[in-house]
């Protein structure tokens, strides 16, 4: 006998405002789901209608940050009729652990689904421990992921 899980639809989440934003329009928590295996952790997000020009990838503080943009002007003059769809801007950060190698972080967008490969430190992917301290000198610079060769 087979066990089947049910998989459940999530219905879109805007984001929760903490700051102003000077841009008009929603913003929504863009869906993730998140892979691992022995040498990376693969964070694969939906973004629809955002293209690569829109996306900004950033390194700050540990703290990995996604945004995109859709493009409006592709609806002006629509009067919609029904939508289920709502059409916005997304945003979604995550902490990163010292586990991850943050200046080696790929991207790459396809057809609105946005891929991040964050490869583990090799001591980490041989399974060997890592010191919890670090100094001011091994903090990982930070700074903007390219997403130019998309």
């Amino acid at each position: 006998m087979t066990n089947q899980q049910e998989v459940q639809v999530q219905e879109k989440r805007e984001l929760e405002k903490k700051q102003e934003g000077t841009i008009p329009g929603r913003v929504f928590v863009a869906v993730a789901d998140i892979f691992e295996t022995d040498q990376a952790l693969t964070v694969v997000l939906e973004m629809p209608g955002v293209n690569k020009e829109s996306v900004d990838v950033r390194v700050e503080n540990d703290m990995l940050s996604v945004e995109g943009s859709v493009d409006f002007s592709n609806y002006a003059g629509l009067q919609p009729v029904y939508t289920e769809y709502n059409v916005g801007n997304y945003a979604r950060t995550f902490q990163l652990s010292s586990k991850i190698e943050q200046g080696s972080i790929r991207a790459e967008l396809k057809d609105g689904v946005i891929t991040l490969i964050l490869p583990k430190s090799e001591e980490q992917s041989r399974g060997k421990s890592l010191s919890a301290k670090r100094t001011q000198d091994s903090r990982p610079a930070s700074g903007v992921l390219s997403l130019a060769s998309l």
